[in-house]
């Protein structure tokens, strides 16, 4: 068996559509001015962070998959108190057929309430603006290590980081280079101005970065970020474009590899971009678990986050791909 570790932030999203605070992506109309206000149409309810999420699509391929490598998926993230309603309203909301092991969260006494995002989409724009709120005290390098531990050494390990508090994940990488030896990590970097995020990129076996980050770093394509990035040890990077896809660069070949988002002939409508960036690392980390090339991964991940800025949410993925894809 494969065990896949996610370490990272867990939300519960707040949201608006046309005014109302709802719990789940939606828009209104347009973005809000200073003291104004506006109308809500509809109210739902979603868990949220980058790695949950990621979860939440990973889980999905896992349970319907007809044939496939042994994996499991494992979430480290910091919640309230055991017995909060929070934090029993996350462990729930991955179901109860979930293959997803919570078991190495980290719980904090006495805080009620978990780490928030609110987000407004505008229907005229597009954009969407976020607001977060996490009272809950971060992980730290020595409660990571007891995770770690908790893992044997000739157990075959994945450790997947979403990049956030770059001291302490660059602590943790470097400690599971000595623990385990063998495992192989990957590093979300997505935000940007957040520093220290190169320097985990350089420790990383495997990176996805985001447009935002790119752009930011002055990259006007995706692969001229890849190529423009000093990684002196991954073997594979990625960066997500938007409508344009995704590329990914070999290091071993230097090859680029590009997959536009695929369209199924019928009309390309986006609906929900909230957590296609996600969506995209799900399909990718099951797609290296899998005997497949590359171009064969990439195009898979690149798929699955196609389908799912065409919905609301991330219900149903994993079944629609695996009709429909590869």
């Amino acid at each position: 068996m494969k065990h896949l570790v996610l370490v990272g932030a867990c939300y519960l999203d707040t949201i608006l559509r046309n005014g109302h605070v709802i719990n789940v992506p939606s828009s209104v109309p347009f973005f809000p001015s200073e003291d104004s206000k506006l109308r809500a149409t509809s109210l739902t309810t979603r868990r949220g962070g980058n790695c949950p999420n990621t979860l939440e699509v990973l889980q999905q391929l896992l349970l319907s998959q007809q044939q496939g490598v042994d994996v499991k998926p494992y979430l480290v993230s910091c919640l309230p108190g055991e017995d909060s309603p929070a934090t029993r309203r996350i462990i729930d909301s991955f179901g109860p057929d979930s293959p997803v092991d919570l078991g190495h969260c980290i719980y904090r006494p006495g805080h009620a309430e978990a780490a928030s995002s609110y987000i407004i989409r505008s229907e005229q724009s597009g954009s969407r603006t976020l607001v977060n709120y996490n009272d809950l005290p971060e992980m730290t390098a020595a409660e990571f290590e007891r995770v770690a531990r908790s893992f044997r050494a000739d157990q075959e390990t994945w450790w997947h980081f979403e990049g956030r508090i770059p001291d302490t994940t660059l602590d943790c990488i470097r400690l599971l280079r000595r623990v385990h030896p063998r495992a192989q990590i990957s590093v979300e970097v997505e935000k940007p101005g957040r520093e220290g995020l190169a320097e985990l990129a350089a420790e990383a076996d495997v990176v996805f970065y985001s447009r935002s980050w790119a752009e930011s770093r002055g990259y006007e394509t995706a692969e001229a970020c890849l190529r423009g990035e000093q990684l002196s040890r991954a073997s594979l990077a990625l960066c997500t474009w938007g409508s344009d896809g995704a590329v990914a660069l070999s290091r071993p070949t230097g090859e680029c590899l590009r997959c536009p988002v695929l369209d199924d002939g019928q009309g390309f409508a986006v609906v929900d971009t909230v957590g296609a960036g996600d969506t995209f690392i799900a399909g990718m980390l099951y797609g290296l678990f899998q005997d497949w090339d590359v171009g064969a991964k990439l195009k898979f991940a690149v798929g699955l986050a196609s389908l799912k800025v065409q919905q609301e949410g991330f219900g149903g993925l994993g079944g629609a791909i695996h009709t429909g894809c590869r």
